[in-house]
């Protein structure tokens, strides 16, 4: 039945819209999570799914998901492929669903601040359409030049900006959605529905297990009148925080916050204020004002400055370096001699954020992990940090140091906290999701088997 599928496809979109050449399935075999870092994956979940399909419109992306319906395969949305705990790995058997070609933005109302663009436009051309308008995008990831306006909803992606825009989810004001019945379901961009649950919700953060988002309806920003940066030195973490979690609690929220600590180094808290002339002036006088009273001395707008102009380097070294290799040889090149290491991104109470920091020092410690890096970013409650560990050849280290790993994103659990609030689930984090979600785990499912009774749209993903 599966092949089935294929040749339903190339009959009904044509050859040049369906592939099974060995470069470009394998290529769509992966997306940027290294399997060395999944690790509780076994590798052979990477594989090459049976097709790729670049689908040109909505009504393409339907029968796309009626065929697969007919012939019971399962389907994989894939966007820029940035995605780094593989969301976008296809199972065996699957064919791929790459969005691409549906790149066009479809309407601006600038009055309104609504932009619709398809899921394949990619953020960076998405924001030089809007700049012609005066307007902006308020989600900057490091991805910008690669990642979709479908991939960054679907993992409700944060970027550089998220303080004062929000996360990608927070900026959808209306979504258009294939659901996996091949119905095509459009929600409204209205200020505020009449009543019902939010169905653009139910799709944001889905990791494309619930239908393919084909285009949203995305709140857009007048570009700043004035962009201002600032750096803060502290003595110590806490200093910085306590700052940073007084800003936030009288609604001063710099476009860009973060607070950095890296062994040897000072902490600072780069910001970047931006809006009309009048708030900006504002912005930065009381929040250097509330920086000095916890101890912070200004040591001007530099460091900040060179931060936000290198901020999408690694962004575009993936695109010019990686990207372009087979996935294989992408992980031997990209990956190789970089050790043990983990980026974590943890979402937390504010008050729990400093005892949780103490307690990775002693989980770290007892277990002989390192932790080159703490920082809260976009907002208090958000927590991240850099662990490293041993050499990728040492097995009985690497074991150690994946235990460590789960010891300290269980504790945020327990804290009450949510073991990402980044870059998603995927495969990586699968094996936490019963931890993550508790008894609403049963309530996702019954949603998912509503939508999708046949489980073919992403499976295997969000622990649905």
């Amino acid at each position: 039945m599966p092949h089935d599928a294929v040749n339903r496809l190339r009959r009904s979109l044509g050859s040049r819209s369906v592939f099974t050449d060995q470069r470009t399935v394998d290529f769509h075999s992966a997306d940027a999570l290294n399997p060395s870092r999944a690790y509780h994956t076994d590798a052979s979940a990477w594989s090459a799914p049976l097709a790729v399909v670049f689908p040109q419109s909505t009504d393409e992306v339907s029968e796309i998901v009626r065929i697969a319906n007919h012939c019971e395969t399962p389907l994989v949305p894939y966007g820029g492929g940035t995605g780094v705990m593989g969301a976008a790995v296809p199972p065996a058997g699957s064919i791929v669903v790459d969005m691409q070609r549906m790149d066009r933005v479809r309407a601006v109302w600038k009055v309104d601040g609504i932009a619709w663009a398809e899921a394949g436009v990619v953020l960076e051309d998405l924001d030089a359409a809007l700049a012609s308008h005066r307007l902006m995008l308020g989600h900057d990831p490091y991805s910008k030049s690669i990642a979709t306006v479908g991939g960054a909803i679907s993992t409700d992606g944060v970027g550089y900006l998220a303080a004062r825009y929000g996360s990608m989810g927070a900026q959808v004001a209306a979504l258009e959605v294939v659901l996996p019945t091949g119905e095509v379901m459009t929600t409204k961009a209205v200020p505020k529905p009449a009543s019902g649950p939010d169905l653009n919700a139910l799709f944001i953060g889905s990791e494309g297990t619930l239908g393919i988002i084909t285009a949203a309806a995305l709140r857009v920003f007048p570009l700043p009148e004035e962009r201002r940066f600032a750096t803060v030195s502290f003595n110590t973490f806490e200093d910085g925080f306590h700052a940073v979690s007084e800003m936030f609690s009288i609604g001063l929220r710099p476009a860009l916050t973060d607070l950095t600590e890296e062994p040897g180094d000072s902490v600072l808290l780069y910001m970047v204020f931006e809006g009309y002339k009048e708030e900006v002036d504002a912005q930065e006088m009381r929040a250097l004002h509330i920086c000095k009273e916890r101890g912070g001395s200004d040591i001007g707008p530099d460091e900040t400055a060179a931060y936000w102009e290198s901020r999408h380097d690694s962004g575009e070294a993936y695109k010019r370096e990686a990207l372009p290799l087979p996935p294989r040889e992408r992980w031997s090149r990209w990956w190789a001699d970089r050790g043990h290491w983990d980026y974590l991104h943890l979402a937390l109470p504010v008050s729990s954020v400093l005892e949780f920091r103490r307690r990775v020092d002693e989980i770290s410690s007892r277990n002989d992990v390192a932790v080159r890096e703490y920082s809260v970013w976009t907002d208090p409650g958000l927590f991240s940090f850099i662990m490293t560990g041993a050499r990728l050849e040492d097995d009985a280290r690497r074991d150690g140091f994946v235990e460590t790993v789960d010891e300290v994103l269980r504790l945020a659990q327990e804290m009450g906290g949510a073991m990402e609030y980044c870059h998603g689930v995927g495969l990586k984090l699968s094996h936490l999701v019963q931890e993550e979600w508790g008894d609403r785990l049963e309530t996702a499912r019954r949603i998912k088997c509503a939508l999708d009774p046949h489980n073919l749209m992403n499976p295997g993903k969000l622990g649905l």
